[in-house]
């Protein structure tokens, strides 16, 4: 059972929770949710991070915040080839967290920090080649690729359509509502049944 420790500051801001979640987090070893008043955008940092961060407030933490949690996750479900990136997601994380902490300072609430934070975190992410690729296979080839197939599927297919993408600015957040974004789906639909003809699902 996870041993959980409480500290209550008695301000109307601010009240640390820590918790050790190595059985719920895969072994991360603990953990502190930075809760904020009356909004709850938890703040996710290691005991070890906490240490290294003291000692020099530039290195980068081992163990990811709740922005690098956050955005790996979504890497995980939208840009897969991103999802290895360390670098990435470390930058990302550091960037996010610095605008955060900008924002509070300058005065700015909670809420609108941590939307300015999730902006510069996801920014150029808004549109996920992998999910358009997902789309086309449902919607156009349900029949050939059946439903526990299709994700599989996907995956196999997606490292090879590097060229096809990088013919297209789909780091642009406007890209979906693009005349660009149709043709790629034209070209992905015709580049999915070539697969097909060719490879077949497996």
């Amino acid at each position: 059972m996870p041993l959980i420790h409480v500290i209550i500051c008695f301000n109307s801001l601010i009240l640390f929770l820590y918790m050790d979640l190595v059985a719920a987090l895969g072994g991360i070893p603990g953990a502190f949710f930075l809760l904020l008043y009356p909004y709850q955008y938890p703040i996710f940092f290691t005991t070890k991070s906490i240490v290294k961060m003291k000692q020099n407030k530039k290195t980068v933490p081992v163990e990811l915040s709740y922005y690098g949690l956050y955005l790996l996750d979504y890497l995980r479900k939208y840009h897969p080839d991103k999802a290895s990136d360390t670098g990435f997601i470390a930058g990302r994380e550091e960037a996010a967290t610095a605008t955060f902490e900008k924002e509070r300072l300058a005065g700015g609430t909670v809420e609108d920090a941590h939307e300015e934070a999730m902006r510069v975190l996801l920014e150029g992410l808004h549109f996920s080649p992998y999910a358009l690729l997902t789309e086309v296979v449902e919607r156009e080839f349900a029949d050939e690729v059946a439903e526990q197939e299709r994700e599989p599927f996907c995956r196999r297919l997606y490292p090879h359509l590097n060229n096809l993408f990088a013919g297209y600015d789909t780091s642009d957040d406007t890209f979906a509502l693009s005349p660009a974004h149709d043709l790629l789906y034209t070209e992905l639909v015709g580049t999915v049944m070539l697969y097909l003809e060719s490879y077949g699902v497996q």
